[in-house]
């Protein structure tokens, strides 16, 4: 594609019939017959990095303002790349969002096990549907890892362009705050977008900076859009900021309150090795039971909301029901079956108030002892230690602290600080390696015991002085079980 027509839709200056090859905006991937794009974050401005780009041989350059380059260098000067990466982006893969539903999600909580829910439940339909979201990306069965929730514009159009040769007719997106402050799904055509719910979270340095900015980027998915569809979690204080001025149809889910589709009956279920919730979805004059395979009002809400989602696009509810009765979340509540009458739970609980949940969660089933395998990342989010020990101080028997992703920071170090904030009287043990932890864990558990392993969740790795070191908590509780039983 020429620069100018890929450029033709964005207010700028500057411009030429060169060849462009491919659109880039990490300097160290960036090559000849590039356009890199100098995107300006929080801590980053590309417009730093375009020197090292012109020296790995890019002469192509969409800046907000010149840069500091030899004459041979093309720029092309626009107000904002952010806000232009998108439109040139659709532009360059040939606008493949256009062929596809694309279902929106955004929330605090349950974005990633609704989604997932949703998708699984078109496919198993009939409906070929990708998902894009804090797992990573799912086309047609291949997954892909992702860095962040919501990828940058570039690669989301890149992903569906893969969708549409894939044959894919649908996409369910998880789709973050970020996001939609930094025009990363600016002009995505979202067929049906859902609320989950509002807490305070991702506020701080680099992130929003207080909780009206949080809450109003979260609304942008409901308000600049044009949906034909909205649901919402009407049992959240947040429902009536979200839902004012939306023009589409609005399907409210609910326990609480009246609702389009509401939970009703509901009950726990624990078998030997497992546990979850039943409910009933009562949708007007229809009432279908629900089975789902994880614990907590939590779980009613993300399967009101995928049957709702799902209704929309003619699937029943008793068939959505069928689907959520036999669907794991990988790494949200994930049941790993292991050894007889121990109930093993991996969750991605990683800060003071989702552990919280997941533990008093858990207690609801009334476990012999209910042990807990949790650490904090390292280089971050130091705050958060003292809420991970408090929460497991309170509501677990038994802790092991261990590693999560220490990164460039002494595994040990944060070990203590986390330590240092157990309560006085609470019965636990640290253990660095984390694999070594989960053995110990599996090793003490009793008859009637649950063990939730905290922290890790989906990830398929352990973040160690910065390496991915392949890491999958799943297999290595099996290969524990496997071990332990031989001992026995």
């Amino acid at each position: 594609m020429k620069l100018d027509e890929l450029i033709r839709d964005i207010p700028h200056t500057g411009g030429g019939e060169q060849p462009v090859h491919r659109i880039e905006y990490n300097s160290h991937k960036s090559c000849a017959g590039d356009l890199f794009v100098c995107l300006v974050g929080s801590r980053i401005d590309g417009h730093q990095y375009a020197a090292h780009a012109y020296e790995n041989g890019c002469r192509l350059f969409l800046c907000q303002h010149p840069v500091d380059l030899p004459d041979d260098a093309v720029q092309v000067i626009t107000p904002d790349t952010r806000a232009a990466l998108p439109i040139i982006s659709a532009q360059f893969y040939g606008h493949p969002a256009d062929r596809l539903k694309l279902i929106g999600i955004t929330g605090t909580k349950g974005k990633t096990t609704t989604a997932l829910l949703i998708a699984a439940i078109l496919n198993s339909a009939g409906h070929k549907c990708a998902y894009i979201g804090s797992n990573g990306v799912i086309i047609d069965g291949v997954h892909t890892e992702t860095v962040n929730t919501t990828p940058e514009s570039r690669d989301l159009q890149h992903y569906f362009r893969l969708m549409v040769d894939a044959g894919t007719n649908y996409a369910v997106i998880e789709v973050s705050s970020q996001a939609l402050a930094h025009h990363r799904v600016d002009g995505l055509p979202f067929d049906t977008v859902v609320f989950t719910n509002l807490s305070e979270d991702h506020i701080g340095p680099g992130e929003h900076p207080d909780f009206d900015n949080y809450r109003s980027s979260k609304k942008l998915l409901f308000s600049d859009y044009d949906s034909n569809h909205m649901i919402c979690n009407i049992d959240d204080e947040a429902s009536a900021f979200m839902t004012e001025g939306y023009k589409g149809q609005i399907v409210t889910v609910g326990i609480e309150n009246a609702a389009d589709y509401r939970g009703t009956a509901i009950s726990k279920y624990r078998t030997g090795t497992a546990l979850g919730v039943e409910f009933d979805c009562v949708n007007g004059n229809w009432n279908t039971r629900v089975r789902m395979m994880s614990p907590g009002s939590f779980s009613v809400y993300n399967g009101l909301c995928a049957i709702a989602v799902c209704s929309c696009y003619g699937i029943s509810k008793d068939f959505s029901a069928s689907v959520l009765a036999k669907t794991p979340v990988q790494g949200r509540f994930e049941i790993v079956e292991g050894i007889p009458d121990r109930t093993l739970v991996i969750d991605y609980s990683h800060n003071g108030l989702s552990l919280t949940k997941a533990l008093e969660t858990l207690r609801e089933y009334e476990p012999a002892n209910l042990i807990c395998v949790f650490g904090s990342v390292g280089g971050r989010t130091q705050c958060r230690r003292k809420e991970l020990a408090e929460a497991a101080s309170r509501y677990a028997d038994y802790c092991i602290i261990t590693s999560d992703n220490p990164d460039y920071e002494d595994p040990d170090a944060i070990i203590a600080e986390i330590a240092s904030h157990m309560a006085p009287g609470a019965r636990y043990t640290c253990i660095a390696k984390r694999e070594k932890a989960i053995f110990e864990a599996i090793r003490i558990s009793a008859p009637g015991d649950i063990i939730l392993f905290a922290g890790k969740g989906h990830e398929r790795y352990q973040l160690v002085s910065g390496h991915k070191i392949p890491f999958v908590e799943s297999n290595i509780i099996k290969e524990a079980c496997r071990s332990l039983s031989t001992v026995e």
